[in-house]
């Protein structure tokens, strides 16, 4: 950013003399050139400020994250036994989107505990998921069931190795760590999705298993014709991108359109990847789901999120354009989602 200041400096310098010189070279035309490069000086302030798409409140936090992750990460070269630094450092650059980073954090940390830290396995566990777009394979579902042997009661590592079991073929077993977390009271949006995953990995129809669990409670509203659970529930969006983002998005790269319930950890319900030119009409259904029985359901209250990447990442990084919105499932039909920012 320097550079760039530096340079847009020369320029307007290099502007200012061009115009202004042949008129400061004779006595009674001075004024006019004092007036003409202050006008001109003013001009590009105005200009600038009008046309310009550069988020300056997000670069400085940016900036400032970056910053204070940099001096943990000093702090830490000289003190490298400080378990709750690496942990601190870890949790940072998780949330600035650093995962590979996270992780040998996380792997300091887990070293310096000698494997007895589930904060720092889960950590590493959740970097990777993170990394690998939502994904459990095999090595972080096995940090995961290391860490649930540490912190049984982690809801975190309940639901992730709850997912990993799942993945494995152990029903038996994932249904029991769902229904743990049920018995802990979770928030209502949470208890959904779990009653869900609990009813279709008994294999009964999740509106059924829904109901008797909440027998005695107040009635829900039914049902109509195009709200029906499971494969019919759908997510329809039309993804275009605003005028400041049109320049940002280019042909060649890759739009990646996810459906999440806000606030729940774990992998989307749904995630669609297609390299078109925008705008764009999509629709996601279960089919578009990342784990099995983890999908879209009627009824639901989801967000949809739109990221543009040029190079076909899907991790979320910095200074990529990104969208939302708020969808519900079986009530809200084609909505128009915009890519109208950049990712922190």
């Amino acid at each position: 950013m320097t550079l760039f200041w530096i340079g847009a400096i020369v320029l307007l310098a290099a502007s200012i003399a061009a115009l202004v010189w042949p008129l400061a070279r004779e006595r009674a035309q001075r004024g006019v050139a004092v007036a003409l490069a202050v006008a001109v000086v003013l001009a590009s302030v105005l200009l600038y400020r009008e046309w310009s798409n550069w988020d300056r409140t997000q670069a400085a936090e940016a900036a400032e994250q970056s910053a204070m992750v940099g001096r943990l990460a000093r702090r830490l070269e000289k003190n490298p036994d400080d378990v709750e630094g690496w942990l601190t450092l870890g949790r940072s650059q998780l949330a600035i989107g650093q995962y590979p980073l996270a992780q040998r954090a996380f792997r300091r940390a887990d070293r310096l505990e000698e494997g007895r830290n589930p904060e720092a396995l889960l950590g590493m566990a959740e970097a990777m998921v993170l990394q690998a777009d939502g994904e459990v394979d095999e090595r972080s579902g096995r940090l995961f069931e290391m860490a649930l042997v540490l912190a049984p009661q982690s809801e975190k590592a309940l639901f992730f190795s709850a997912v990993a079991a799942q993945k494995r073929g152990e029903t038996a077993l994932a249904i029991q760590r769902f229904e743990t977390m049920l018995a802990m009271s979770p928030p209502p949006e949470v208890r959904s999705i779990l009653e869900q995953q609990v009813a279709s990995l008994k294999g009964a129809s999740p509106s059924e298993d829904v109901s008797a669990s909440r027998a005695g409670a107040a009635p829900v509203a039914a049902v109509g014709p195009d709200q029906a659970v499971g494969g019919a529930a759908r997510v329809q969006v039309e993804v275009s991108a605003s005028a400041a983002m049109r320049q940002r998005i280019q042909s060649g790269g890759v739009l990646f359109v996810f459906v999440r319930v806000p606030g729940q950890p774990g992998p989307p319900l749904a995630v669609k990847r297609v390299s078109v030119d925008l705008p764009v009409t999509l629709e996601l259904t279960a089919r578009d789901s990342m784990v099995p029985g983890l999908e879209i359901q009627a009824g639901q209250a989801v967000e949809v999120s739109a990221k543009w990447s040029k190079d076909g990442v899907a991790t979320p990084r910095a200074g990529d354009p990104i969208g939302s919105i708020p969808y519900k499932v079986g009530q809200d039909g084609l909505k128009s989602l915009v890519i109208d920012e950049l990712s922190r």
